[in-house]
């Protein structure tokens, strides 16, 4: 299964257009509509680590998300950018897939990489609504891949969705 989520209201003239796109070219795929879910902010409490591994202690719709990103193969995400960068609502369910990793640390390539906790190599990308520094977002995007022990598939403006779309579509 592949995953769409997206942060963009349903009626949003390029969501459209990118939904119908998929629907026609597959159907092995789920969306998750960010206005449908409560997804709280990361309290930095790290008692997804220390106290109940794996499982966040804030209660909202987080578990459903995770189990959706442990279910997937690849996953887009699909934001406006607010100030450059991408919707708060998009930031707090990366900030809350904390748990994929544990708190235990290696080097790896040089740098501190936490250990990943399921042997899972994800494979994601982001398409944007608005303006921002193209080379800023994709560095940011590789960087949350590697502490994910996964492979970004890029991050396009919305309006050069084929990219993208050809990838998750011809899985």
């Amino acid at each position: 299964m592949n995953l769409i989520i997206s942060t963009l209201k349903k009626d949003d003239l390029y969501h459209k257009k990118i939904m119908e796109k998929i629907q026609k070219s597959t159907n092995h795929v789920e969306i998750i509509y960010a206005e449908d879910m409560n997804i709280k902010g990361c309290t930095g409490c790290n008692r997804c680590w220390l106290v109940t591994p794996g499982v966040c202690t804030i209660k909202d719709d987080y578990e459903k998300l995770l189990i959706k990103f442990l279910q997937s193969q690849q996953v887009i995400f699909i934001t406006d950018l607010k100030l450059g960068f991408v919707s708060y609502k998009l930031k707090n369910m990366l900030d809350r897939i904390l748990p994929l990793a544990t708190m235990n640390l290696r080097f790896k390539n040089g740098q501190m990489r936490h250990y990943p906790r399921y042997k899972k190599h994800y494979k994601m990308g982001l398409l944007y609504k608005g303006n921002g520094n193209q080379a800023f977002l994709e560095k940011w995007f590789e960087r949350v891949m590697i502490n994910l022990e996964g492979t970004s598939m890029g991050t396009y403006p919305i309006e050069n969705e084929e990219e993208i779309l050809n990838e998750l579509i011809h899985c």
